[in-house]
């Protein structure tokens, strides 16, 4: 029997499974990202990453710890307010590990992204397509869409050369966005998997 992924080349971090927690404050959205052990419990802190609302060019910055002395990733838009815009993921040094974008068109019914690293291409999709409807709908409503949507969405990625899955973020039903990350192909970097899962929640409304 062949087991998937086992002669494939490894990314320089691989993890295999991460939680992702966001904190709402008045001018930043964070994000905490932890290690999840075999029997579910959330361990150690693998890195905070904070949003700045407003900004004309997204960018989201990874840190080691709490107090944002440690720049460890980021990913940055490469054009600003572009709803079609590619996100580079870059490492402390600047150097890029992957790519992701949003596709518009397919996503106004069905959120769908664009997700590449050296050596592979995803896809990933809304896991259903009646509770992508709803959600939209939900959004639409003034000042309520805002604050917060009820509907538990999950987001799959497959490889597009083999149709294996890549990446599954599943979000938890929490009033403040939770999820549970897995990463069964070891050939996606922790970090550019912990940045599209941040940029699922970050950027989805846009």
């Amino acid at each position: 029997m062949t087991v998937p992924y086992a002669d494939e080349p490894r990314a320089a971090m691989v993890v295999p499974r991460f939680a992702v927690r966001q904190r709402i404050t008045v001018m930043v959205n964070r994000y905490e990202v932890r290690a999840v052990g075999p029997d579910g419990t959330e361990g150690e802190l693998l890195a905070m990453a904070q949003q700045k609302r407003l900004k004309l060019k997204e960018e989201v910055v990874f840190t080691a710890d709490e107090e944002r002395t440690r720049p460890v990733f980021s990913f940055r838009a490469r054009q600003r307010l572009d709803v079609h815009a590619e996100h580079d993921v870059l490492d402390e040094q600047g150097r890029p590990l992957g790519t992701f974008s949003k596709r518009f068109g397919a996503s106004l019914l069905r959120s769908t992204w664009d997700l590449s690293v050296p050596g592979l291409t995803a896809v990933g999709r809304e896991r259903r397509p009646v509770i992508a409807v709803l959600r939209r709908v939900w959004e639409l409503i003034p000042y309520l869409g805002d604050v917060w949507v009820p509907f538990v969405f999950h987001f799959d990625f497959v490889d597009t050369a083999t149709g294996r899955p890549v990446l599954v973020v599943e979000r938890r039903k929490s009033i403040r966005d939770r999820y549970d990350v897995t990463v069964p192909d070891p050939r996606l970097d922790f970090r550019v998997a912990a940045a599209m899962a941040v940029a699922l929640d970050a950027l989805q409304s846009r």
